[in-house]
């Protein structure tokens, strides 16, 4: 009698591992092989705020009242320069965060959001379909041109000012960060 009931144990087991492994930490994958890791339960602000290394652009996107925006409806892909890229920036960077530099903040930080819900893969893509550079325009106003050298994806703005993707990507429920190694402001 067990012999015959066996096959729905299985099928119980088999069922119950998968419904298990559904109630991990939402809809993140493993990013392992530089895919962008996706987590679907949470909004872009939320995401960006788990990001230890993007500790400055979350502080620079609060100090500017924009974080609203990353909890709201919207899509948006953020490149977020690393803590390093603000670093590099050195007093200039420190100034930036002050309320009386605010407006110039917020500039700054505009023409590092791109309308839509962009992986890096699907910038990579678009270089290749287009066999060169992809130029999209930033909430700023400004352009700024994705190209790929080999795997390496570089955006630079119209005025020369560049950065490469510098680590693996984080896409939400309303968009995607994208870490740079630089901050993208005029030169």
């Amino acid at each position: 009698m067990l012999t015959k009931n066996k096959p729905f144990v299985h099928a119980f087991a088999i069922v119950g591992l998968v419904a298990l492994s559904a109630c991990g930490s939402g809809a993140e994958t493993d990013a392992a092989d530089g895919s962008t890791q996706i987590d679907e339960t949470e909004t872009l602000a939320a995401a960006l705020g788990k990001l230890p290394e993007l500790s400055t652009v979350n502080s620079a996107i609060v100090t500017a009242d924009l974080n609203t925006v990353f909890d709201g409806v919207g899509s948006y892909t953020l490149l977020a320069p690393s803590d390093e890229a603000f670093a590099a920036l050195g007093e200039a960077g420190q100034a930036l965060m002050t309320e009386e530099q605010k407006p110039i903040l917020v500039g700054v930080l505009r023409n590092h959001i791109l309308p839509g819900y962009l992986q890096p893969e699907d910038i990579s893509k678009a270089i290749d379909a287009k066999d060169g550079a992809v130029t999209m325009t930033t909430l700023g106003g400004g352009d700024v041109t994705f190209t790929k050298d080999g795997e390496t994806i570089t955006v630079t703005r119209e005025d020369g000012a560049s950065a490469q993707f510098s680590g693996k990507a984080v896409a939400a429920s309303n968009g995607v960060v994208i870490p740079i190694g630089a901050v993208l402001q005029p030169q």
